[in-house]
C-alpha cells in the first residue's frame, strides 16, 4: 500500500476532533461552565433548597444517623463556645493581681470546665464523625438502589435513544457520586456553621466590633479557596477526556485482550507515542492550574493577612483604650483563629454544596424521564398462549425517520415454527422483540389468544417466553448459575441444569472447565475463566432451554457455534416444536426449510410469505438467497 504525505496530519486532525467531542460530552464536568459563571450570592440564594434536598436524601437513607450527626455537630459547636468562655474566665484569674498560687487556685474551677469542654467537644466530634461515616455509604447505596429499581423497569426502547443512554450514564456515574458529595458537604457546612456560630457568640460577648471585623478579614482567603477550586473545575473540563483516553491506551498496552494485535501489528511504539503526547498535554494543563491556583491563593492570603493585621490592630486599640481587658483580648485571639478557619471552610462548603447539587439534578431528571417511560403494569395475567397474532403492526424508533417495521400481520399457533428471513436491517430482530414482549408497537396490536396484549404486563408475558440471541450477556457467575438464571426463581436440581446443558451441547464443555459447573466465568476475579465466543453462545442456548417456555424466540442462536453444537441446537428446537410456538431468525437458510411459515422481510415490510416449497416455486428473493447459499455446498462447485 502506498502512503501519502498528507495521511498522518489528517489522522491527527481527526484525533483532535474526537478529543473535542469527548470533552464536550464529559459528564463529570457537565456543569463546569455554570460553576465558573455563577456568582457567589446566587449560590447562597440556592443554598436553602439544596440543604433541604441533602437532608431529605440523608433522612431516607438513615433517619437515625442523620439525627445523630446533626445533633452531635450542633452540640460540639456549643461546647466550643462554652470552652472559649471558660478560657476567658481562666485568663481573668491568671491576669489578676495577687500571688501566683492564689491565682492558679482561683482559676482551677474554670480550668476544669475548659478541660471538660475540650473532652466533651472531642467526644462529640468523634461521635459525629462516626455517625457521618455510617451515613455516607447508606446514602450512596440508597440512592443507587432507588435509581436502579426505577431504571430497570424502563421500556427497552428507551435505550435506543442517545439522550436517555447519556442521561443514565451521567446519573449512575457522576450523579450518584454527587449525591454522596452533597450530603457530606451539607453536613460539613452545618459543622462549620455551628463552629462559627459558637465563635460569633463568644466574640459578641467579648466585644461587638470583633465579629464583623473577623468576617471581613476571613472573606478574602475564602474567596481565594473558591477561586482556586473553580480554576481546577475549568481546567479539568479540558484535560479529563485526555486522562480517560490515556488510561484506555495504557490499559490496552498492559492487558491481554489487546496484546495479540499490539504484537501482530507492532503497535507498541505507536501506542507509547500517543500515550506520551496525552500525558504531556495533561501535565501542561495541570501546571497551568497550579499557577492559577497559586495566584488566587496568594491574592486571597495577602488580603486575608491585611485583614488579620487590622483585627489585631483593633484589639490593640481596644486594649490601649481600656475597652477590653487583657484576658478577653487573649480569648478573642483564640476565638478569631477558630472562627477564621470555620468561616473559610464554610465558604468552601457552600461552593461544594452548590456544585454537587447541580449534578444531583441529573439523578432527579433521569428518574423523572424513566418514570415517564416505565413498562406498562397491565391488569390481566396471561396464560401460556396457544396463538399469537399481529395485526398491522408498525414500529418506528424515536431517533429514526423511517419505520423499522411497517404494517406487519401474521398468525402463529402452538406447534408451529415461523422463520424470519432477510438482509441485515430488514426488521427481523425488531419483529422478534415485539413477539418477545420487549418492544411495544407504535401502531397496530398484538393479541394472545384473541386478547389484546396491551392489557398484560410485559413482565408477566415474558414468563412464558424464552429468548436465545446472538447478542447474549456474559454474566460474571459460575457456569451453573449462568444456566440456572434462565428459570430464576424456579427451584431446580443439578440434574435439571445438566439436562439443559446437554441439549445445547454445553455439558461436556462445562465439565472441561477448571472447576466444572462451579467455574467462575470472569477472569477479573481470582480463579475466573473466560470462555470462547462459541462456548458463551452454548451457555446462552442452555439458559434459554432451561427456561422451558411455551414460546421460544431464537435470533441467530448459532452464529458462533461449531457444526456439532449448531446441529444439537436445531435438533432441540425440532424435537420440542409440537408443544411450543417457535420463532426463528437465521441467515443459514438450510435451518428454516422445515418451518411452517417463512416471512421474508425487506425494510420493515413483508416481501414474501409461505413455506419453503412455496417460496422456492415463486422464484423470488428467498429462492435467490437459498440457491446462493446452496451453491457453496454444491458437489460441482468449481475448484481453484
Amino acid at each position: 500500500m502506498n502512503r501519502t504525505n498528507g495521511t498522518e496530519p489528517e489522522v491527527a486532525a481527526d484525533e483532535q476532533d474526537l478529543l473535542v467531542e469527548m470533552e464536550a460530552d464529559n459528564h463529570w464536568h457537565k456543569y463546569t461552565s455554570q460553576m465558573i459563571d455563577t456568582r457567589f450570592w446566587t449560590v447562597l440564594a440556592r443554598l436553602p433548597r439544596l440543604t433541604r434536598l441533602a437532608f431529605g436524601m440523608a433522612w431516607r437513607a438513615s433517619a437515625r444517623d442523620t439525627v445523630a450527626t446533626v445533633a452531635l455537630q450542633v452540640a460540639s459547636g456549643l461546647f466550643t463556645a462554652f470552652g472559649l468562655l471558660a478560657t476567658q474566665q481562666v485568663l481573668v484569674h491568671l491576669f489578676s493581681s495577687g500571688l501566683t498560687r492564689d491565682k492558679v487556685l482561683a482559676a482551677l474551677p474554670s480550668l476544669l470546665l475548659v478541660m471538660a469542654a475540650a473532652v466533651a467537644r472531642g467526644g462529640l466530634s468523634t461521635a459525629a464523625g462516626y455517625a457521618q461515616a455510617r451515613l455516607k455509604p447508606r446514602v450512596h447505596n440508597a440512592a443507587e438502589v432507588h435509581l436502579l429499581s426505577v431504571t430497570s423497569r424502563v421500556q427497552l426502547s428507551a435505550y435506543d435513544t442517545e439522550s436517555y443512554a447519556d442521561a443514565l450514564d451521567r446519573a449512575r456515574n457522576r450523579g450518584l457520586h454527587a449525591v454522596e458529595e452533597l450530603v457530606n458537604a451539607t453536613i460539613d457546612l452545618l459543622t462549620n456553621t455551628a463552629r462559627f456560630a459558637a465563635v460569633a457568640i463568644t466574640l459578641l460577648t467579648i466585644h461587638p466590633l470583633l465579629l464583623p471585623v473577623l468576617i471581613v478579614a476571613a472573606l478574602p482567603e475564602g474567596w481565594g479557596a473558591v477561586r482556586a477550586a473553580r480554576a481546577e473545575y475549568q481546567a479539568s473540563n479540558r484535560w479529563l477526556a485526555r486522562a480517560r483516553w490515556s488510561w484506555t491506551l495504557g490499559h490496552q498496552l498492559a492487558y491481554r485482550r489487546h496484546a495479540p494485535e499490539v504484537r501482530s501489528y507492532n503497535l507498541r511504539g505507536y501506542l507509547l507515542r500517543r500515550f506520551g503526547v496525552l500525558l504531556d498535554q495533561i501535565q501542561e494543563t495541570e501546571l497551568r492550574v497550579a499557577r492559577e491556583q497559586t495566584t488566587a491563593r496568594v491574592i486571597g492570603g495577602s488580603l486575608a493577612g491585611i485583614g488579620t493585621a487590622c483585627v489585631y490592630a483593633l484589639l490593640a486599640v481596644l486594649l490601649i483604650g481600656g475597652h477590653l481587658p487583657l484576658a478577653a483580648a487573649v480569648t478573642a485571639v483564640f476565638a478569631l483563629q477558630t472562627g477564621g478557619s470555620a468561616l473559610r471552610n464554610l465558604i468552601y462548603n457552600v461552593n461544594k454544596v452548590f456544585e454537587s447539587g447541580l449534578y444531583v439534578t441529573d439523578v432527579q431528571d433521569t428518574e423523572t424521564a424513566t418514570l415517564a417511560r416505565q413498562e406498562r403494569t397491565g391488569t390481566g395475567v396471561p396464560a401460556a398462549p396457544a396463538e399469537i397474532r399481529l395485526e398491522d403492526v408498525s414500529l418506528t424508533y424515536e431517533s429514526a425517520e423511517t419505520p423499522a417495521l411497517a404494517g406487519v400481520s401474521l398468525t402463529i399457533r402452538r406447534g408451529q415454527t415461523i422463520a424470519l428471513v432477510g438482509e441485515n436491517g430488514s426488521g427481523k430482530s425488531t419483529l422478534a422483540k415485539i413477539l418477545g414482549a420487549l418492544y411495544e408497537p407504535t401502531a397496530g396490536r398484538m393479541l394472545w389468544d384473541g386478547a389484546d396484549a396491551s392489557g398484560f404486563a410485559p413482565e408477566a408475558m415474558r414468563e412464558h417466553i424464552a429468548t436465545i440471541s446472538q447478542d447474549f450477556a456474559r454474566w460474571p457467575f459460575t457456569a451453573r448459575e449462568a444456566v440456572r438464571i434462565g428459570a430464576e426463581p424456579r427451584p431446580v436440581t443439578q440434574a435439571d441444569i445438566e439436562t439443559s446443558a446437554r441439549a445445547a451441547e454445553a455439558h461436556d464443555m462445562i465439565l472441561g472447565l477448571p472447576n466444572g459447573y462451579g467455574t467462575l466465568l470472569d477472569t477479573s476475579f481470582k480463579g475466573g475463566h473466560d470462555p470462547s465466543q462459541g462456548q458463551w453462545q452454548r451457555l446462552a442456548a442452555a439458559r434459554g432451554f432451561h427456561r422451558d417456555a411455551p414460546v421460544i424466540i431464537c435470533d441467530e442462536p448459532s452464529a458462533a457455534l461449531d457444526p456439532r453444537a449448531e446441529h444439537a441446537l436445531f435438533q432441540y428446537l425440532r424435537d420440542g416444536a409440537a408443544d411450543r410456538i417457535t420463532v426463528l431468525i437465521t441467515h443459514r437458510l438450510a435451518n428454516v426449510r422445515d418451518a411452517d411459515q417463512i416471512l421474508v422481510l425487506d425494510h420493515g415490510r413483508v416481501l414474501e410469505h409461505g413455506d419453503h416449497d412455496q417460496l422456492m416455486a415463486a422464484g423470488g428473493t428467498y429462492a435467490e438467497l437459498f440457491r446462493l447459499q446452496a451453491s457453496g455446498y454444491s458437489a460441482d462447485r468449481p475448484t481453484r
